[in-house]
């Protein structure tokens, strides 16, 4: 009997690895312990945690902090002064001359007032960066979970300055004693990485979540420039596609907000020219204003009703002083009616700022209907049983099939609620944006 119960007990562990739910897994484990007052509950109530933390382990490991100390000297620095930072995974066996180089999203800082408040938390200083940060989604480095992209040096690169890297003010407040150098951050650190192997890459992406995710387009053909001219090299944006939209009160807040960014980080000489030399440089902050000059092939991952976009551009703070906003950008599920029409319009406005890529086989795009934001560094959603799918397929397939030209994608998903793949997000407070 005592067999049987092990067999079921295994069973049942192997079926919800497959759905790779944590919370089930812990849940049924935990169910199990507490009926159980035999051998097998005690196995159970003994080795539960270590079951956890191994699983947990599995999907994502743990990578130690490089601070890039030379760079100080080059005034390339975050915004309190301190050297800019990453985390290198070496990459293994066919990996070892391929390269992903991630950058690290976090809004933006668009005056002094912001900015001070970054200076002191670790978007605006290395000095309070965590030692190590997990490496999931597309920095997996377990087949399993990132097939294509596992035995890659894998490289997040800490996001310090507040700009997308776009800023270079030489002069230093002595009151404020902020530094806006992002545009020498991005040098640096694509500098050292250079030296410690990358100037021999075979295949290399810049890639980024959202703030991160407009970094890869504004410095995609800059990064190929940087690196070998025999190099495959492709540029990946993830929530990094923000558009120039009318927030619920009719206002251009966002246009205001990042005309602010430009302005306090000196970004202009740092947007590409293509794009500042026809148009005022506050625009050159919008992706669909710099895409069509690309030359670099390029891929956008991107949700149409992206939560951050819902929440910052069409109905910010400001914009809603009543709040009744509140609960619906919490959770999509929580909408009216005529804010899910709002929302349908937000996402007619989107689809219409990407016509400008065309259909040129080196821009692919998966964007789905999801209330979602950053989907390439969540486990849930790069690449699972139950990740996000569409023409059946997942974001990292869909990315890794592109990459290595096996076939083009392109694909728009209908409008929401079409999709029962996605993983909508629920907020549990609404934290302040732009």
């Amino acid at each position: 009997m005592q067999d049987i119960k092990m067999d079921y007990f295994l069973v049942s562990i192997h079926f919800e690895l497959q759905r790779e739910n944590h919370k089930t897994i812990f849940s049924y484990l935990l169910g199990l312990c507490r009926m159980e007052s035999t051998r097998l509950g005690q196995w159970l109530k003994l080795n539960l945690l270590v079951f956890v933390l191994v699983l947990l382990k599995a999907e994502a490991g743990y990578v130690p902090i490089t601070y890039v100390k030379s760079a100080v000297t080059k005034g390339a620095v975050c915004l309190d002064g301190s050297p800019p930072a990453y985390h290198l995974d070496r990459g293994f066996g066919k990996g070892n001359n391929s390269w992903l180089v991630q950058f690290e999203g976090g809004g933006w800082c668009n005056n002094i007032t912001t900015c001070l408040g970054r200076k002191m938390n670790r978007l605006g200083s290395s000095k309070r960066m965590g030692n190590q940060i997990a490496f999931s989604g597309i920095l997996n480095n377990k087949r399993l979970f990132n097939p294509d992209f596992y035995n890659w040096n894998r490289i997040k690169v800490r996001y310090c300055d507040g700009s997308s890297f776009t800023g270079d003010v030489e002069a230093v407040n002595p009151v404020t004693k902020l530094h806006f150098r992002g545009a020498r951050v991005f040098n640096a650190v694509v500098e050292d990485l250079l030296a410690k192997g990358m100037k021999n890459a075979q295949n290399a992406i810049i890639s980024g979540c959202s703030a991160g995710g407009l970094t890869s387009i504004l410095h995609c053909d800059r990064f190929r420039a940087l690196l070998p001219l025999g190099a495959k090299v492709k540029c990946l944006s993830d929530a990094g596609y923000f558009i120039n939209a009318r927030d619920v009160s009719g206002t251009q807040h966002i246009e205001q907000f990042f005309g602010d960014v430009v302005t306090t980080h000196g970004s202009a000489r740092n947007l590409p020219r293509s794009c500042t030399s026809r148009l005022i440089p506050r625009l050159c902050f919008f992706p669909q204003y710099v895409v069509s000059q690309i030359t670099t092939p390029i891929f956008f991952v991107n949700a149409a009703y992206d939560s951050w976009q819902i929440k910052n551009i069409l109905a910010p703070g400001n914009a809603d002083p009543h709040g009744h906003w509140h609960s619906c950008k919490l959770d999509i599920n929580n909408c009216s009616s005529n804010q899910l029409d709002l929302m349908q319009g937000f996402r007619t406005q989107f689809l219409r700022a990407l016509t400008v890529l065309g259909n040129s086989p080196s821009k692919g795009m998966f964007i789905d209907s999801c209330y979602a934001h950053c989907q390439t560094e969540m486990q849930e959603t790069w690449f699972r049983s139950d990740s996000p799918l569409l023409a059946k397929t997942t974001i990292a397939k869909a990315v890794a099939d592109w990459f290595y030209e096996r076939r083009l994608f392109h694909q728009i998903d209908c409008p929401y609620p079409c999709n029962p793949s996605c993983h909508n997000r629920v907020f549990q407070q609404d934290i302040p944006g732009v």
